[in-house]
C-alpha cells in the first residue's frame, strides 16, 4: 500500500533519522562546562553538561527532601545548597538562574 497519497514517509518528516552534525554533540545544552566549588560539593566534580548539572541537583533536592510542602515549586535549601542559591525559599525557576552564577563560562 505504500505511495499511496497521505502516506507518511518513515521518518515522520521531523529530521529523527538525521545524522549528528560534527557539533551537535558538544553545543548547547550537552557542552561540557566546568563550575565553582560550592556547587562541586553539591552535585560532584566537572566538568559535566548544563542539563546534567540540573538534573544532578534536582536529584540532590529530592534526595534532601527539600522541596516545600505546600508547593512542590518552591525549594527550601538546606546549609550546603544555601552556599550556591541562597539561604531563602526560592522558586525553581529562581534556582535554575543562581545555579547559572556558578558555571564558569570558557
Amino acid at each position: 500500500m505504500a505511495g499511496k497519497a497521505g502516506d507518511i514517509p518513515a521518518t515522520g518528516g521531523n529530521g529523527a533519522g538525521r545524522k549528528a552534525k560534527s557539533g551537535d554533540r558538544n553545543s548547547g545544552l550537552n557542552a561540557k562546562v566546568d563550575y565553582s566549588d560550592d556547587l562541586a560539593a553539591v552535585i560532584g566534580k566537572g566538568p559535566m553538561a548544563r542539563s546534567d548539572i540540573t538534573a544532578k541537583v534536582w536529584d540532590y533536592i529530592k534526595a534532601h527532601q527539600l522541596q516545600a510542602a505546600d508547593d512542590k515549586r518552591q525549594i527550601e535549601p538546606d546549609a550546603l545548597l544555601a552556599r550556591v542559591v541562597g539561604k531563602d525559599r526560592l522558586s525553581m525557576f529562581k534556582m535554575t538562574a543562581e545555579i547559572s552564577k556558578h558555571i564558569k563560562k570558557s
